[in-house]
């Protein structure tokens, strides 16, 4: 059988040391030593991967970047320079683009007049949930596609049922994280972080994410208004804004390091997930579920699945909604004292639910499909 290369195309330098969901999940996967990367294409950065060839992408001046903004092909000519660089006629090829959605039709286009289009197998990896072209584009998007993974099932309902004919291979891979950072502390465990960390309420909720309007800090604000008792039986822990909020029983930490994170969701008894937008995955979802918090979320996008339909929290039907997030946090409050002060959702297959091993052995048995595929 034909040997396959294997090429990773990235916008971002990869290993990628901000901070990012998926971005999170590659680097531990590259610096894992188990993947099947042969090639990676992406701007040069402060660290390389041991094992892995790298194409670099040039960048791009500030002229340029203004000419680019009226040709869409030539915005792409440093990627193309560097897939020359490394590829050779009539070899095969598996490239993985890593959700870059305007990178495709290019890509497809480039690979039709250079090279043979057989002799390669694009698969995209979307992070993301509704639909990204509803225009003239959608068609070479899609036809540019050979396998298209989705963060979960909906969005791939979602996908299957607005297009007359989806003809690409779907598969869907959830987003993932670390089992072994974040997890349940058990009771004792858990009061000496709180003293360490000075939080002294008997229920602690937690939102944790980027400050903007889609992600509806201001209405789980108001929500609080509505059902905060005192200082001493709840208090709200913010994550990731700096701004200060002089509400009372809010309590903003700022943002913290990845590592630090899991402090903040073992502490906590309850976390809140307003989003107000459709949602791919919600990886904080995630990581708060294996931290055993009581987990009540918007039913937008791919959230739903995440919370396994409601199996494993509660789903607020119209996040938009103020009244309805203050009924259900009560009932829920009500809920979880009546439970010992514990989640009744919990169960121990959130120790390796979503677990980023896992993931990556999922994506090495996609890549070795892949390769079957074209071969």
């Amino acid at each position: 059988m034909q040997s396959v290369t294997t090429i990773l195309i990235c916008q971002y330098p990869l290993p990628y040391n901000k901070i990012a969901s998926w971005t999170t999940m590659y680097n531990h996967y590259l610096r894992s030593g188990a993947h099947p990367f042969d090639i990676i294409v992406c701007p040069e950065g402060d660290e390389e991967v041991e094992g892995v060839q790298y194409s670099y992408i040039t960048q791009v001046g500030a002229i340029d970047k203004i000419k680019n903004k009226f040709d869409n092909k030539s915005r792409f000519n440093g990627y193309f320079d560097a897939l020359n660089a490394v590829l050779k006629k009539d070899e095969k090829y598996i490239i993985q683009v890593i959700d870059h959605s305007g990178f495709i039709i290019p890509l497809n286009e480039f690979i039709t007049e250079n090279y043979s289009r057989n002799n390669f197998y694009i698969q995209y990896y979307y992070q993301g949930f509704d639909i990204i072209y509803k225009d003239e584009r959608a068609q070479p998007f899609l036809n540019g596609i050979d396998e298209m993974f989705f963060l979960t099932a909906l969005a791939y309902e979602h996908y299957k049922n607005y297009y007359d004919a989806l003809t690409m291979r779907c598969g869907v891979m959830h987003n993932a994280t670390s089992s072994k950072q974040f997890y349940r502390l058990n009771r004792g465990a858990k009061d000496v972080e709180k003293s360490d960390l000075n939080i002294t309420a008997k229920l602690v909720f937690i939102w944790c994410s980027q400050d903007r309007p889609k992600k509806g800090l201001h209405l789980i604000l108001d929500v609080w208004k509505r059902i905060f008792t005192s200082e001493t039986e709840m208090q709200l822990l913010i994550v990731g804004v700096e701004k200060e909020i002089t509400q009372p029983g809010v309590r903003v930490i700022g943002r913290v390091p990845n590592h630090i994170l899991p402090q903040y969701y073992q502490v906590s008894d309850f976390y809140l997930f307003p989003s107000l937008w459709k949602e791919g995955f919600g990886i904080v979802l995630a990581e708060a579920l294996k931290c055993g918090c009581y987990c009540i979320a918007s039913n937008q996008g791919g959230i739903p699945e995440v919370l396994g339909h409601g199996k494993y929290g509660k789903i607020i039907e119209h996040p938009n909604f103020i009244d309805e997030w203050v009924t259900t946090i009560n009932e829920s409050i009500t809920e979880y004292k009546a439970n010992n002060y514990d989640n009744p959702y919990y169960t121990k297959d959130f120790e390796t639910m979503y677990d980023i091993n896992v993931w990556q052995e999922k994506m090495n048995s996609k890549i070795a499909e892949a390769k079957l595929n074209i071969s």
